[in-house]
């Protein structure tokens, strides 16, 4: 067609208008696009200059939330400890949050063993527990008949302590408790004869270690005996759990605190009845603990419990940072009786030499360097070998578990060892490989693996650090 103007008319169809203006919207959508770029470094400059400007008041606001999160968090965990505390307090017991799902666990533990899974401790069926009896006493066995211990009053050695013990240069922490044993006594302590006479503490009545008469009555009525304690409000109590009816009428339960752990224990709700007892537990209060280090103390009943309970055959310590678990008659049967042993104890985990535990015992400040070397010295001049293992047995105990009779050289063996803790260092790892290898006619040791410690104990940790005395 054409018009007055002579010029062409093209008609445009719908769709070719909608594609028209799709294309103007593309291309507003691209310029508006390409206006935001071009604005994006002003607002960046407009960020940075309000940051500039008020950087110390946002540090400010963090602070203050942080400090209002940590504030809650305390508010909150008290408050469980409290319900936790509640709740253990109905049950005579007194628990740490952390460790209460560890707490009257009795499942047993299981190691593999040829690719057999099997127990780590085997015990007796519960029926057979409920008709065990201890065996026949016949007497001791081998060439030492009887054991001696000094006192102030049948010291040997009167006429060289009375002079030496006013030098006090080679006696360590001896003191009225133990007796003050030279070097050369020392040495002659190891010699093993029909009846040897040795230093084993409770040297004098004014050395400490006091317990009311009708507590050592008491003690003396015990023939097997599961033992603990708690000195300086380090530890709680916690009962003991998996016993026969028939250990129970048999077996005594006996938790030796001092002073600061029976305040600590009534301030928590652990009231000791009238009785005596706690739970299972009768609680014997010692006053006039002998050593500043409580650690040294915790020594006397752990090694000394033939001198504390004079009639007992056997006994078994735990340490405070764990809960017994099993029948005190099943584990004599299973690592004493069945093995034909007289001493079991746990091997130490992690290492197996006492000189790596000596560097671990330093790195980790469990005793000073200079202290240590002591001991080690005298160790290295007396000719103790480097070796892991004693006699066919690992060398190197972790002894918060402590399985004995009741013989002449097991008592011995015991009391060596405390005067060694009390004339070196409280960490008693150290001194037990010596004793093993110094009293070699001692063959009827169990040295039972990690994993039977770990089925006999709840583990629970200590709780706070022990208060430590004024002498």
């Amino acid at each position: 067609m054409y018009n007055s103007n002579n010029a062409i008319s093209i008609p445009i169809s719908d769709d070719d208008s909608d594609e028209a203006g799709r294309v103007r919207v593309r291309v507003r959508r691209k310029r508006k696009k390409s206006t935001h770029f071009r604005s994006e470094p002003e607002f960046t400059r407009r960020l940075v200059r309000k940051l500039a400007k008020w950087w110390p008041f946002l540090l400010l606001l963090l602070a203050l939330a942080l400090l209002l999160f940590e504030a809650s968090r305390l508010t909150r965990r008290p408050m469980r400890s409290r319900k936790n505390n509640e709740s253990s307090t109905k049950q005579g017991l007194n628990v740490e949050s952390k460790s209460g799902a560890n707490l009257n666990r009795l499942d047993p533990v299981y190691h593999t063993v040829a690719g057999v899974k099997e127990p780590c401790l085997k015990l007796l069926s519960a029926e057979e527990l409920e008709h065990l009896d201890i065996p026949v006493d016949k007497g001791p066995n081998g060439p030492m008949k009887n054991l001696v211990y000094i006192t102030e009053g049948n010291d040997p050695y009167a006429g060289e302590n009375s002079t030496f013990s006013k030098q006090h240069k080679e006696v360590g922490r001896f003191n009225l408790f133990t007796g003050y044993q030279t070097l050369d006594q020392r040495e002659r302590s190891f010699k093993v004869t029909t009846t040897p006479v040795i230093h084993c503490g409770f040297y004098c009545e004014s050395g400490g270690f006091k317990i009311s008469d009708e507590d050592k009555k008491y003690m003396e009525t015990c023939k097997v005996v599961v033992s603990t304690c708690a000195f300086g409000g380090g530890d709680d109590l916690y009962q003991p759990v998996g016993m026969s009816s028939a250990s129970l009428k048999k077996v005594c339960y006996v938790a030796f605190w001092d002073e600061i752990t029976l305040a600590t224990q009534e301030a928590q709700g652990q009231k000791v009845g009238a009785d005596h007892y706690i739970g299972k537990w009768r609680i014997i209060i010692v006053k006039n603990l002998p050593f500043a280090d409580q650690r040294l103390n915790g020594k006397i009943p752990k090694m000394l419990a033939h001198r504390l309970f004079p009639n007992s055959r056997y006994s078994i310590w735990v340490d405070s940072k764990s809960q017994f678990r099993r029948d005190p008659l099943g584990v004599l049967e299973a690592l004493l009786w069945r093995s034909k042993s007289a001493l079991a104890i746990s091997q130490h985990g992690a290492r197996s030499s006492v000189y790596d535990e000596a560097k671990a015992v330093v790195k980790k400040n469990k005793a000073t360097p200079e202290e240590v070397e002591v001991q080690l010295t005298q160790y290295r001049l007396d000719g103790l070998p480097e070796d892991k293992r004693f006699y066919g047995r690992k060398a190197l105990a972790e002894a918060s578990i402590i399985v004995r009779e009741h013989t002449p050289l097991t008592n011995m063996f015991m009391c060596l060892w405390f005067n060694e803790v009390v004339r070196f260092t409280s960490r008693d790892q150290l001194s037990f490989p010596y004793i093993l290898w110094r009293l070699k006619i001692l063959n009827d040791v169990n040295m039972f693996p990690v994993c039977t410690r770990k089925d006999l104990v709840n583990s629970m940790g200590h709780i706070r650090k022990a208060k430590p005395l004024v002498i």
